[in-house]
């Protein structure tokens, strides 16, 4: 699993799509939050008109279902920005330079293959279902309350496309660290060693005092 990492900025071109890229990406991580503080609020609703009322809310499970998408999905290219998604560097942490690069390269160009053809796939799931020519433009419903499904679906795709962008820019950081032997490129998380999260922690109490 990574350890603390740290994404440079500066003036160049990419580290400017990086940022700007960002922005889109913590609204995304933001929508993801509320769902899960929606669906709290739901639960507590739900228990509470259940054990007073004797009515607990309709469609509790149809909504749970509607907003995973939105809980599992939306964020993930936030977290690969930053380098906090799963992965494994046992083998990576004994690379250095170009090799490094190359490796990391790879990867992400892999990862990015795989997300177009997942982006493609769930963007065809939303269309068997999307019709505006019916109620709601719903093919398909939720069996308790009839929920329209086309709007979860269409999430999956959306997700996917951020998180592809991303992708596509970090394999051009690590294409331009690998071209020209940079050290330290901007754009793509760099894996951080015991003294530099020190000196960045230092760095924060400073701050913050």
């Amino acid at each position: 699993m990574a350890g603390q990492v740290a994404v440079i900025e500066d003036g160049h071109l990419l580290s400017r799509l990086d940022r700007y890229l960002l922005k889109l990406e913590k609204f995304c991580a933001l929508i993801s939050g509320l769902a899960i503080l929606s669906l709290m609020f739901l639960a507590v609703y739900s228990v509470t008109g259940r054990k007073f009322f004797n009515a607990p809310l309709a469609g509790y499970v149809d909504y749970i279902e509607a907003a995973m998408p939105i809980i599992a999905i939306m964020g993930v290219s936030y977290v690969q920005r930053d380098g906090s998604h799963i992965r494994m560097d046992i083998f990576v942490s004994f690379l250095r330079g170009r090799a490094l690069w190359l490796f990391e390269l790879l990867s992400i160009v892999l990862i990015l293959i795989l997300i177009l053809a997942l982006t493609w796939g769930a963007w065809v799931h939303f269309d068997r279902s999307f019709d505006c020519a019916r109620p709601f433009c719903s093919r398909d419903s939720s069996i308790d309350i009839g929920l329209p499904i086309w709007p979860s679906k269409l999430v999956v795709p959306f997700a996917f496309s951020v998180l592809a962008l991303r992708l596509f820019l970090q394999a051009i950081g690590y294409t331009r660290a690998l071209v020209l032997g940079l050290d330290q490129p901007s754009a793509v998380p760099l894996v951080l060693s015991a003294s530099q999260q020190a000196k960045l922690e230092t760095d924060a109490i400073d701050r913050s005092s």
